[in-house]
């Protein structure tokens, strides 16, 4: 072998070597930490099932909602923030049959008539009826959707529970399922799955952040028996469930 195709060679592992343990890319398999943007926290990703089919359909997410999400953090947290680690994904219904009205109001960046920060409520995810998965945010945005846990939580929607039916079907439950096996493999410090309904139980655990005294809602969303599926189906997947 001639010395200038044994110098290719060597140059060639090299830069495959460099690849393999830096920070651009890692074996198949293993972790990776992920800067959140416009945050100096990492949050740890790692190879992650596959990812269960979904539309992106991105709500407005101007600087104007990030001046409200941080503004919100501020209020309730103590600590302006735009994006989180999640530790959790919360599970709810719309109590609205519609989920195109459902996402026409989560797109509003803003509401007036909330208190204690103007920031509209949205979830990450919104889920219908026939378990078509939306994407409606970036999965670790700062999202308005349960109180006490939008710092934590990943959220998903599921189109559904007007006045308190407890009609979600069965296609909405296949989805949330596999959409939450692969949050849980993208995002290890996941270990929570939660209704909406169950906040109180989460109140007192290290998942729960609130600094406005009182601000508190009672919850039915997604009901027991849409729960009672979800940990049915994820059990044995070391899944934290109330």
């Amino acid at each position: 072998m001639n010395r200038k195709k044994r110098t290719g060679q060597i140059l060639l592992l090299a830069c495959i070597l460099a690849l393999g343990s830096g920070t651009w890319g890692c074996a198949q398999g293993t972790g990776r930490q992920v800067v959140s943007p416009g945050q100096g926290t990492a949050v740890q990703e790692k190879q992650s099932p596959e990812k269960p089919a979904m539309e992106s359909r991105p709500i407005a997410f101007t600087d104007r909602r990030r001046r409200l999400i941080r503004e919100y953090a501020r209020i309730h947290y103590g600590r302006e923030m735009e994006t989180i680690v999640p530790q959790a994904v919360v599970v709810h219904w719309t109590a609205s049959d519609s989920r195109d009205g459902v996402y026409r109001y989560f797109y509003n960046e803003e509401n007036p008539h909330l208190r204690n920060g103007t920031l509209n409520v949205a979830s990450h995810f919104l889920v219908d009826r026939d378990g078509t998965i939306w994407q409606l945010t970036p999965e670790t945005a700062l999202n308005r959707h349960a109180i006490g846990l939008n710092w934590c939580a990943i959220g998903i929607e599921n189109v559904g529970g007007v006045d308190g039916r407890e009609d979600l079907t069965r296609a909405q439950l296949e989805a949330n399922v596999n959409l939450i096996r692969y949050l849980r493999g993208k995002y290890p410090t996941i270990q929570w799955v939660l209704g909406h309904y169950q906040q109180d139980q989460a109140r007192h655990t290290s998942l729960w952040k609130e600094n406005v005294p009182g601000y508190y809602h009672g919850k039915t969303d997604p009901g027991p028996r849409f729960m009672a599926g979800l940990k049915e189906q994820l059990a044995g997947e070391g899944v934290k469930f109330f």
